[in-house]
């Protein structure tokens, strides 16, 4: 079906608050939206995944990195397929594959199917997330388009402070099962409405050939490090899983290799001679890395040793979602004042206090006395840092490859993740069956966490500039970096 530009739009785009632009706004809302609830519904619902699907641990952590591992390797190449043949066919066909990904989530019989139905999710949501905002940016009229990302990074961040909410309270009264099925009529309509009012659109400097060599090595390299990382201390450093180490290992200098001889990489190496982009981004490494590690394991810790339920540790750690949903924009009108350097530093060494403070989390503790308090003081560190990251890391770079440089930063968040994941239980001593307490290692993790906070800091400060390039940035959502919206309006108002 081919969708014309409607009659209501104007040489320079579709004007936001005409009929064409609402639908436009709402597909791109309902897109995003079903992959950054999915991102925090499971959170929670791990617990119960566990017990009714009898994993422990090992398996716990395979269904958030599967989803993680494909999602964070084929970012990149999903927006570069949006631009290259074209950005509603690349959307749509996400939205259908996340529809039938996570029917088969819902439905998983055993936890290896479900892991197996996640991974499946994150390649659709590879090229739903991208896709999402650029739609918005290559239709929507520049006079509103400012208007049109701050409505949509909104509404997506509000899509993810409510996942644990609605997610617990469906594990509770209904099955983990309803967790997964709340998205599928989210990700259909935004199916039907984009296939309906939706233009297709195309970028005509978009490579002719994708990268599809980078972004496979990618793909196994990781897959190769993360198996060995989570079946070694779990099952044992056995012969396979160590080739199977050493190979991701070795696919990953093939993949750096890759991307210094292809004609468009999916990851400019070029970028990281820059110090500034590369200090930003190992920033992000190591702040998304406590951030991803503490968030899962804080969920565990709140279910399995304290007996919350569900819902209960999902409403437990809705304070620090709340200040970064509202205290982000504010931070990031500060930021344009201050610059990035001072609350990227401020920021981790702050957050860092809340994850020494969430050690004390152990069983018989006081919610208000106890978890409260480093929950808040997370939520603030982590509200002075993310506003800044990705501004830092784009002003480091010609605003020619600012999109770039935002996919990049994006992709780093993702995979630090995606590690902390993987590694954080062991190297904390945590190896917990279905519904057992985490024990000591929580309490050693949240150290490590607090650690990593710290020396994000440390990096920023030493690495960051503290005024100039500074570019205010639009979130997609509450904890992870999205793609840079200012540069392309001023790019279209030039």
């Amino acid at each position: 079906m081919t969708v014309n530009r409607p009659a209501d739009a104007v040489p320079g785009g579709i004007p936001a608050a005409s009929t064409a632009g609402r639908w436009l706004i709402v597909a791109a809302v309902l897109g995003s939206g079903v992959a950054f609830l999915d991102g925090t519904v499971v959170n929670v619902a791990l617990p119960a995944i566990a017990r009714d699907l009898d994993t422990g641990l090992r398996g716990q952590q395979w269904v958030l990195d599967g989803y993680l591992l494909t999602l964070s390797s084929l970012l990149l190449l999903g927006g570069v397929a949006g631009d290259r043949y074209g950005r509603r066919l690349i959307f749509t066909g996400g939205l259908a594959m996340f529809a039938v990904a996570t029917i088969g989530c819902g439905m998983a019989p055993t936890v290896e199917w479900l892991v197996v139905a996640r991974l499946v999710q994150g390649v659709a949501a590879a090229a739903v997330v991208p896709g999402s905002l650029a739609l918005i940016n290559a239709e929507i009229a520049p006079s509103d388009r400012g208007a049109a990302v701050g409505l949509w990074a909104g509404m997506s961040g509000a899509t993810s402070a409510l996942g644990p909410f609605v997610g617990g309270w469906l594990v509770d009264a209904a099955s983990w099962r309803w967790a997964f099925f709340l998205s599928v009529p989210l990700a259909l309509g935004a199916l039907v409405i984009a296939i309906r009012h939706v233009p297709e659109s195309r970028d005509p400097s978009a490579p002719r050939r994708l990268d599809v060599a980078g972004a496979v090595t990618m793909t196994l390299g990781l897959a190769g490090v993360i198996y060995a990382l989570i079946e070694g201390p779990s099952r044992g450093w056995s012969t396979g899983t160590i080739v199977a180490g050493l190979a991701g290992v070795a696919v990953l200098l093939a993949f750096a290799v890759i991307e210094t001889h292809v004609r468009s990489p999916l990851l400019p190496l070029r970028l990281f001679r820059s110090s500034q982009f590369t200090g930003a981004n190992l920033t992000t490494l190591l702040v998304y890395a406590a951030l991803g590690g503490a968030l899962f394991l804080l969920a565990l810790q709140l279910q399995q040793s304290l007996g919350y339920s569900a819902f209960e540790a999902g409403a437990a750690m809705f304070p620090s979602t709340f200040i970064m949903l509202f205290g982000s924009p504010l931070v990031g009108r500060l930021a344009q004042t201050t610059g990035p350097r001072l609350p990227m530093t401020v920021g981790p060494l702050i957050a860092a206090g809340g994850f020494a403070l969430m050690a004390r989390v152990q069983p018989g503790t006081d919610y208000l006395a106890q978890v409260l308090p480093g929950v808040l003081l997370f939520g603030l560190g982590m509200t002075v840092t993310v506003a800044p990251l990705t501004a830092a890391a784009l002003g480091a770079v010609d605003d020619a490859l600012a999109g770039t440089a935002s996919g990049v930063n994006n992709a780093v968040a993702r995979v630090a993740g995606l590690l902390a994941v993987a590694v954080l239980p062991a190297v904390a001593g945590i190896d917990a069956g279905p519904g057992e307490p985490l024990g000591d290692g929580f309490r050693t993790a949240m150290y490590i966490c607090a650690a990593f906070c710290a020396v994000g800091g440390l990096v920023a400060a030493l690495t960051i500039s503290s005024g100039a390039g500074f570019r205010p940035q639009v979130r997609s959502g509450v904890d992870t970096a999205c793609q840079d919206a200012c540069t392309r309006e001023r790019a279209a108002n030039s």
